[in-house]
C-alpha cells in the first residue's frame, strides 16, 4: 500500500510509467514483477521494524529499572539468610520467576491507568498511552508472565516463595493501583505490596512466613520506601493532581504531611538495621555504619520537611537512592561476617 501512494503521490509522472518487464528468477522457477520487489522489501521492513517496536514496548511496560531493583533486594534478603550456603541454581530461579511476577505486577498496573499516564507529561510516552502497545496485547502479555512466573517459582523455588509474590501482585495491582485516586493511604498499600519481594526472598532460602527476621528485612523497604516516594510525589504533585491521583502532596499541598511521613520513615529504618545486626559479631560497629549509612537521608528528609520545593526533594530522592544500598550491604557484611 505504501508504494501505491507514492505513485499517486507524484501525478506528473503517470503518464511515463511502463508496465516493467517480468523477470524470471530461476531458482525458484517462477517470476515476479520487477517493480514490486522493492516496495515488498519496504513493506518487509516496515513489518519486521513494527514488531520490533511491538517487542520492545511489551518489554518497556514490565518496567525493567524497577524490577531490576526488585530482584536485587529479595536476592539480597535470601543472602541475608543462606550466607555462604546460598544455592546459586536457587537464586537464578528466584530471579528468572521474581522478574516475571514482578513484570507482570507493571504491565498490569499501566494497564489500568493508561488513561491516567496518558495525561501526565512524565508517562505519557509510555507504551499504552502513545499507542506502541495495544490494551489487549498489554493485558494478555501481562497475565501470561504472571501466571508463568507463579507457576515457575512455585515448581522451581517453593509454595511460600510463590505465595507472597502472588500477594505481592495482589496489593500492587489490585489494592495499590485503584487506591492512587482514592486516598492518600494509597502510598502504605504500595509501601507493604513494594516491600513484600524481601520475604519472597527470605522464603526461598528456607525462611519461615513466621519468622521475625523476614518480616523486619520487608520493615526495611518499607520504611526506605517513605521518604524515597514523597520525594518523587512532591516533584511530579501537579501531574498527579491532573491526573487524579490523591498523592500526599496533592491532598495536603503544604509538604508538611510528606515531610513528617519522610522523616518517620528515614528515622525508623535505621532502628530495624540494628535489631538485624545486633545477632552477629562486630554488632556495635554494624549498628554504627547502619546509622552512618542512614544519615545522608535523614538529613534530607528534615531539610525536605523544613521546606518543601523541588530543590529539598531532589535531595531527598538522590539520598534514598545512596542509603538503600548501602544499608543491604551493611546488613550482608554482618551475616557473613558474624
Amino acid at each position: 500500500m505504501s508504494g501505491d501512494l507514492v505513485v499517486l503521490d507524484r501525478p506528473e509522472r503517470l503518464s511515463t510509467v511502463v508496465r516493467p518487464t517480468r523477470v524470471p528468477i530461476a531458482s525458484e522457477g517462477n517470476s515476479i514483477d520487477a517493480a514490486d520487489s522493492p516496495h515488498r522489501g519496504r513493506h518487509g521492513a516496515t513489518a519486521a521494524a513494527s514488531l520490533k517496536a511491538s517487542i520492545r514496548g511489551l518489554y518497556d511496560l514490565t518496567k525493567p529499572r524497577i524490577v531490576m531493583m526488585i530482584l536485587i533486594t529479595t536476592g539480597m534478603s535470601a543472602m541475608f539468610l543462606a550466607g555462604t550456603d546460598l544455592s546459586m541454581w536457587m537464586m537464578m530461579h528466584l530471579m528468572i520467576g521474581t522478574a516475571a511476577v514482578a513484570g507482570s505486577a507493571s504491565v498490569m498496573n499501566q494497564f489500568i491507568e493508561r488513561e491516567a499516564d496518558a495525561k501526565m507529561m512524565r508517562t505519557m510516552k509510555r507504551p499504552l498511552p502513545s499507542g506502541l502497545v495495544s490494551p489487549g496485547a498489554a493485558l494478555i502479555f501481562g497475565i501470561t508472565i504472571g501466571l508463568l512466573g507463579t507457576a515457575y517459582l512455585a515448581i522451581n523455588v517453593g509454595q511460600s516463595t510463590a505465595f507472597v509474590g502472588v500477594a505481592t501482585w495482589v496489593g500492587y495491582v489490585m489494592l495499590y493501583t485503584p487506591l492512587k485516586q482514592k486516598t492518600a493511604w494509597n502510598t502504605t498499600v504500595g509501601a507493604i505490596a513494594g516491600a513484600l519481594p524481601m520475604m519472597m526472598g527470605f522464603a526461598a532460602a528456607g525462611g519461615s512466613l513466621t519468622d521475625p527476621r523476614g518480616w523486619l528485612l520487608v520493615a526495611v523497604l518499607f520504611l526506605w520506601q517513605y521518604p524515597h516516594f514523597m520525594a518523587i510525589a512532591w516533584m511530579y504533585r501537579g501531574q498527579y493532581a491532573d491526573a487524579g491521583f490523591k498523592m500526599t502532596p496533592v491532598v495536603e499541598p503544604t509538604g508538611k504531611s510528606a515531610g513528617w511521613q519522610a522523616i518517620a520513615g528515614a528515622l525508623a529504618l535505621p532502628a530495624v538495621l540494628i535489631t538485624l545486626v545486633l545477632p552477629y559479631n562486630y554488632a556495635p560497629l554494624f549498628a554504627v555504619l547502619a546509622v552512618a549509612a542512614s544519615f545522608g537521608m535523614i538529613r534530607s528528609s528534615f531539610r525536605f520537611c523544613g521546606s518543601p520545593n523541588d530543590v529539598t526533594a531532589r535531595q531527598l530522592l538522590m539520598s534514598s537512592l545512596v542509603q538503600l544500598p548501602a544499608s543491604l550491604a551493611v546488613l550482608i557484611a554482618a551475616r557473613l561476617l558474624g
